[in-house]
């Protein structure tokens, strides 16, 4: 099953917008969050282990970390997306940011930038940088990790913010002619269908361009594992996630780009669930699903009713 059959996904924007195959190419910018480094806590939300996404020690530049990225996609791609993805990307000086986004895309073939951040660490400054490069016609994504809208679990997996960071940061981007992605990680403690169709609805409300659908994990060294090890926590299997994100999609207009339907972890810090080891049977999940139920947009066309 092809998900570009369902659902609006990246790959095929950037392909008709580009011609061509564009790829991310992830990188580290050794940047730190304001929820570990004491401004605002110590520790990180309570899911956090920087390490299962970006496995790094961190001593690579960003020229070498892109290069590395283009040799592993061989000639799959020709040009590439520069997506500082580690910790908070945004959280520094404007002038460091400026050197750490200049070296990316004076690289070969770097056509843009996806920076991923908090809604509570994009000051005006940032965002009158990030519109610079759209006027010289880069392509620029601000990656938003809200993970929820509820305040109540904001709370409780010690984000360090509330729901009107985020409607605040959306909007001010939006005013600076900048595409939101916003992530939101389904199966947090205390969230179950209502929760994210609630947390769906409430960024819908605001001028969004993209969403990633992240399935709840445990890895090593986060708050969380220890919870889940004492059996205080569960995650969803496959098919529960794959039910819920298909009731989203469903929900999702069909303008929306989804960047992401589900992740994965590494072998070496994931505790749980063992399907998020592997990329393509959780996506071929909701594949399933998509296509016994509908695609992206199929309930707003329908006129369905959800409670």
């Amino acid at each position: 099953m092809q998900l570009d059959h369902y659902v609006n996904t990246f790959g095929v924007y950037l392909k008709e917008k580009y011609q061509q195959r564009v790829k991310k190419l992830t990188i580290n910018g050794n940047f730190t969050c304001p929820n570990r480094d004491g401004t605002l806590g110590r520790g990180g939300c309570t899911f956090c282990n920087v390490e299962s996404f970006n496995p790094t020690d961190n001593q690579a530049s960003i020229a070498q970390q892109l290069n590395t990225g283009k040799a592993e996609h061989g000639k799959k791609s020709s040009q590439y997306l520069a997506y500082f993805q580690a910790y908070t990307s945004t959280y520094e000086e404007v002038e460091v940011l400026r050197q750490k986004y200049q070296q990316a895309l004076t690289q070969a073939n770097i056509i843009g930038l996806c920076v991923g951040t908090r809604p509570d660490c994009v000051p005006d400054e940032v965002l009158k940088l990030l519109k610079e490069y759209v006027d010289l016609g880069y392509e620029v994504w601000l990656e938003l990790g809200l993970q929820s809208a509820s305040d109540k679990t904001l709370k409780r997996i010690n984000r360090g913010h509330q729901f009107s960071a985020y409607e605040d940061a959306v909007n001010r981007a939006a005013a600076h002619g900048i595409k939101v992605c916003s992530h939101l990680i389904i199966g947090l403690p205390g969230e179950q269908l209502a929760e994210s169709m609630y947390s769906l609805e409430q960024v819908l409300k605001l001028p969004l361009s993209g969403l990633k659908l992240h399935p709840l994990h445990i890895v090593k060294g986060s708050i969380m594992a220890k919870a889940w090890q004492a059996q205080r926590i569960e995650v969803l299997g496959m098919t529960e996630y794959a039910t819920i994100a298909g009731e989203l999609i469903r929900l999702t207009p069909k303008d929306i780009i989804f960047h992401r339907v589900s992740a994965t972890a590494h072998k070496e810090v994931l505790l749980a669930p063992e399907w998020c080891l592997l990329r393509w049977p959780s996506i071929n999940e909701v594949c399933r699903n998509l296509d016994a139920y509908g695609g992206q947009g199929a309930a707003l066309e329908n006129h369905l009713h959800y409670r």
